[in-house]
């Protein structure tokens, strides 16, 4: 038989997928950020090798 009422663990679920999304997409940042930070090191490091040759 159907179960008759509200659905099981629609709230839980949602509020999970929510949480889930917001960790994903802290971590892509990070991620990104830390990829820019390096890549403004390393044009450094090339600009300042360069201007030295």
């Amino acid at each position: 038989m159907a179960k008759k009422g509200r659905e099981k663990n629609t709230i839980n679920k949602a509020k999970h997928s929510k949480l889930i999304a917001q960790k994903k997409n802290k971590q892509k940042s990070k991620s990104d950020d830390r990829k820019a930070r390096l890549k403004a090191i390393v044009d450094l490091a090339k600009a300042k090798k360069a201007s030295e040759s």
